[in-house]
């Protein structure tokens, strides 16, 4: 049974027994709404991409096992987000005794509240709805993480109230018990102390704890998740082997194998740039050739030996990328009095500020960071430019060139005096046009201009003179 609204939710134990609602454990629950989505062809939950054919058929091959899962990967694969998203199979809606602080079982009770008050009142026990975003629980692993933090520790103010310590009514609950009959997580795991972890052992596999000498049955009913940076596991610290034996799926998480899969990741990540101006609003666009540029850059860095790849190269490094540089267009294209603006080529140079924080250059020269930066992006750039514009398409342009033609771009030349390049230079327009799909707005050309006219230049077909904020093209006789 699956109660939908506020009105049809029984209130009481007999009321919760008359309507059929049968009780199941945690795994069983997410084992059968994932079956549920897999039957359909439906995805497990929505906001995650590229593990398709990789991650996901092992994560529903766990679940559907009935699997504790631990998560390895770099920082930045989106190991969180999954964790957090597999509340989405649980009901929506859960009933439990009320007033309980560990999410009791109306027909299983395990604290001494919940089961006390059911010998008094019986099929009157009073019943509260739990909703499933609240049947999570979540834990950073730090050095100084506690049995009390976790498990749990007796509560002074209710022992000076009278109560004896071997009393369960004096111990005040820790997270995992909070989390009962829900899934706990845990985040970066080889930092947990070796002693923590055997506490989390006793609870999650032997159902019992000593806390202060006391020793209490917790018979809890947890999914246990967590995760690791494989780097963290195999070195700085490490999972003692009755836990790890206690998970029963490892899956290993990776960065996005192909530039659109990282480019769909940033587009739904990104913060979208609309302002509200004296002159109306203004919007910025980031055409889907720049898109890729930024998602390539990524791609080099994972692949440069300038970076230093043990750290990783996150994919949160691609969406503060596009971030920055259509924050960047839109400065520049305030200060020239636009509205519809469109990234271009020398917004690229705002990658660099938003880069340094997330990327660990490995260089043996003091001061080589910022060349690394621009060769990265010139690299990017110039592998966009090749698989996006056919070279019969920039013959025509590089001979105009090399016959006198000569273009100014940079931060101060606004959307329509490049747009007029294209009348200058017609052969400009079969490339420009490719580029714009059909859009022939000043900004939209103006962009596919100057990637054009960059792209040429890393191919060596042009020759660019390059001041502080400002470049000409030239040919190269």
């Amino acid at each position: 049974m699956a109660a939908s609204s506020t009105t049809d939710r029984p209130d009481t134990l007999g009321a919760l027994r008359a309507s059929g609602w049968v009780s199941r454990p945690v795994k069983q629950e997410v084992r059968e709404h994932a079956i549920e989505r897999v039957a359909a062809g439906e995805p497990l939950f929505a906001g995650v991409s590229g593990y398709e054919n990789t991650v996901m058929p092992q994560l529903e091959n766990a679940l559907l096992a009935g699997h504790d899962v631990i998560f390895l990967g770099e920082r930045g694969q989106a190991k969180t987000r999954m964790i957090r998203s597999l509340t989405g199979l649980l009901d929506e809606w859960m009933p439990i005794v009320a007033g309980s602080e560990i999410n009791d079982d109306p027909y299983a009770p395990v604290s001494r509240h919940a089961r006390d008050l059911i010998d008094e009142l019986g099929d009157d026990t009073p019943i509260h709805w739990v909703h499933r975003s609240e049947r999570f629980g979540e834990k950073l692993a730090t050095p100084d993480t506690s049995i009390a933090d976790l498990i749990g520790e007796v509560d002074p103010i209710k022992v000076a109230e009278g109560r004896y310590l071997s009393d369960e009514l004096t111990l005040h609950y820790g997270l995992v018990p909070r989390t009962n009959r829900g899934i706990f997580a845990i985040n970066e795991l080889p930092d947990l102390a070796e002693r923590i972890q055997v506490g989390m052992l006793n609870v999650l596999e032997e159902r019992d704890v000593q806390i202060r000498g006391y020793k209490i049955r917790l018979p809890l009913d947890v999914m246990l998740l967590a995760s690791a940076n494989p780097e963290d596991y195999t070195n700085r610290g490490r999972i003692i082997t009755p836990l790890k034996d206690r998970f029963g799926s490892q899956i290993r998480t990776h960065y996005p194998l192909e530039v659109h899969t990282e480019v769909d990741i940033m587009r739904q990540e990104a913060v979208p740039l609309e302002v509200a101006t004296a002159e109306g609003q203004v919007q910025v666009a980031v055409p889907e050739y720049l898109a890729d540029v930024v998602a390539t850059f990524s791609h080099l860095a994972r692949s440069s030996n300038h970076v230093n790849q043990r750290s990783g190269v996150s994919v949160r490094l691609s969406v503060a990328n596009y971030e920055a540089l259509a924050a960047n267009a839109l400065r520049r294209g305030l200060r020239a009095g636009e509205r519809a603006i469109v990234a271009r080529v020398d917004d690229l140079d705002a990658l660099a500020p938003s880069s340094m924080g997330k990327i660990e250059i490995e260089s043996l020269e003091e001061g080589r960071e910022g060349a690394i930066m621009e060769n990265l992006i010139r690299g990017a750039v110039l592998t966009v430019f090749k698989d996006t514009v056919p070279p019969e398409q920039t013959r025509s342009v590089v001979d105009a060139f090399e016959e006198g033609a000569v273009a100014h771009t940079g931060q101060g030349i606004t959307s329509d005096e490049l747009a007029r390049l294209v009348d200058e230079v017609p052969a400009l327009r079969p490339p420009v046009a490719a580029l714009t799909g059909g859009d022939e707005s000043p900004a939209a050309v103006g962009a596919a201009v100057e990637f054009v006219l960059e792209g040429l230049h890393l191919s060596k077909r042009l020759n660019k003179d390059a001041s502080a904020d400002s470049a000409t093209y030239r040919g190269r006789t």
